[in-house]
């Protein structure tokens, strides 16, 4: 298995602040990179904007600015992002970068010398807001079919990519790599897509100058296809650096389902035809509505990420996107839920049971860490469940975008650790048996530096502290698969703090 690990979001388009979707992916790919560091891996974390197009040439127009100077301001909110909800990114790519242009003229120029760009005329109905075409019979109403947005008639001259040559070849790359397009009902949606026939595609723009220029042609600017798609090349220095194939052939691509066909079709036949290899998965995840209804400005219902994190906190909103549905399904966000899992599973089971156990630590063991002594068969079968297979699975679903199941396995060792203490009930035993309590006491502190370890790609700014509070700081995998002891005995500890608080419906209203 490669050593290397590189997860990427869709570059944000930044004619409008971010928003839950925005901040949802990033997380997912965030928790991601954090796993995949923790254990080891040389990892890569990419986001950024894309930053041409008509939309935002028009749109700074209306704003008395340059498109440059629109789009310096613009991507500031989305790069804002990496402290609103505390993303750990290598890399923010901004497809007005020089080292962005490079790739891109690359990549046309690779296509071109392989015979697959030609010039020709279009015509067609055209969505500026979703930057696409569509035939008369694709119309809904006279409108785009995939927004309701208002399109308009526009023909000209075009260079084309001849998409059509790679229907028979994305077929049969599908069917040998079946995980390259995830989850499986967006694998079937892709392929039937595909079955159905595909033609050439449009990829440069006549009609405005804000773009990466085509080679040779100053008339042209490239379409976003060949722009926007390249970004996760040109943020590994291709084709010039001596490792991007490295990491790329382990990109994760992670996207909304509204742009599963440009990622899981165009891109993969883009590449085939510059002879890159592709990435190892495209996984398009579901989106949120709020309390049951579509979220729009006119409904008031948007969920904003900051408002959200300001109210209820940055690892309270991350646990609980993440947590409340499965990452390939669209999400209903309720704020009742969302107090819900904060109250029940952040702070009852987790948080109650640190601050038990580390208090009763701290007032009836000198606040030092107890010796563990030997162990019962109870004490044996509950650390069972932390031994080195604990983040085996926890791992597998990571890799495998599962975050709902890898939460499920800490839980049910939280919930173990939980029946552990009151089986064993070292309360009453600080009389009778204080040293079987000590022991009692320091068999929970041993699960809690793998439990508090592996919350950390979920909860960055409070695993850390739990950690602290049992003496467990700056660890990875590696040292939980040692296997106990994890803690050394008679380490001072400081006097333990509860880490979440609870909220009230009302409070959060």
């Amino acid at each position: 298995m490669s050593n290397k690990a590189y997860i990427t979001t869709p570059i944000y388009y930044p004619s409008g602040k971010p928003h839950i979707g925005s901040a949802y992916t990033s997380v997912a790919c965030d928790v991601y990179a954090r796993a995949m560091r923790l254990d080891g891996r040389d990892t890569k974390f990419l986001t950024g904007t894309d930053e041409h197009g008509l939309k935002l040439q028009r749109a700074a127009e209306n704003e008395g600015l340059t498109p440059q100077q629109y789009v310096d301001k613009m991507s500031e909110q989305f790069r804002a992002l990496e402290d609103i909800v505390t993303l750990s990114n290598d890399d923010f790519i901004r497809t007005t970068e020089p080292r962005h242009e490079a790739a891109a003229t690359a990549m046309w120029n690779k296509l071109n010398d392989a015979g697959f760009i030609y010039k020709d005329t279009y015509a067609g109905w055209y969505s500026v807001p979703d930057e696409s075409y569509y035939t008369e019979e694709e119309l809904v109403d006279g409108k785009s079919p995939d927004s309701g947005h208002p399109v308009e008639w526009v023909e000209g001259e075009s260079y084309y990519f001849k998409l059509s040559a790679f229907g028979d070849k994305l077929l049969a790359y599908y069917e040998k790599h079946p995980e390259f397009i995830q989850p499986e009902s967006r694998k079937n949606e892709v392929i039937a897509f595909v079955k159905s026939g595909l033609r050439d595609l449009s990829i440069s723009r006549s009609t405005f100058n804000w773009g990466v220029p085509v080679p040779n042609d100053d008339k042209h600017v490239m379409y976003v296809w060949v722009d926007a798609l390249t970004n996760y090349l040109s943020a590994l220095g291709w084709p010039e650096s001596a490792d991007w194939a490295d990491y790329f052939q382990e990109a994760v691509h992670v996207i909304g389902k509204d742009i599963l066909k440009f990622h899981a079709i165009y891109w993969p036949a883009m590449l085939m035809a510059a002879e890159v290899p592709l990435p190892k998965q495209v996984y398009a995840h579901g989106f949120w509505v709020a309390d049951g209804q579509k979220m729009s400005k006119s409904k008031g219902n948007v969920i904003d990420p900051v408002e959200m994190t300001e109210t209820f906190g940055i690892d309270q909103l991350r646990y609980y996107m993440l947590r409340d549905v499965s990452f390939g399904q669209d999400g209903d966000f309720s704020k009742d839920r969302l107090i819900s899992r904060i109250n029940t599973d952040l702070s009852n089971d987790l948080g109650n049971l640190f601050q038990r156990v580390l208090s009763m630590v701290f007032k009836n063991c000198e606040g030092q860490t107890p010796d563990l002594g030997e162990l019962t068969s109870e004490d044996q079968e509950f650390l069972n469940h932390v031994g080195p297979e604990f983040v085996d699975e926890y791992l597998a679903h990571i890799e495998k975008l599962e975050f709902h199941k890898a939460l499920d396995v800490v839980w049910n060792v939280v919930r173990a650790a939980n029946k552990y203490m009151d089986n064993q009930q070292p309360w009453s035993l600080k009389k009778e048996n204080p040293e079987r309590m000590g022991q009692v006491l320091r068999v929970l502190m041993e699960a809690f530096c793998p439990i508090s370890l592996l919350v950390e790609p979920f909860l960055p700014n409070s695993a850390p502290k739990l950690q602290a509070q049992v003496g467990f700081k700056g660890k990875t995998f590696a040292d939980l698969r040692k296997g106990t002891p994890l803690l050394e005995t008679g380490a001072k500890l400081d006097k333990p703090e509860g880490v979440f608080m609870r909220y009230m419906k009302e409070e959060a209203a």
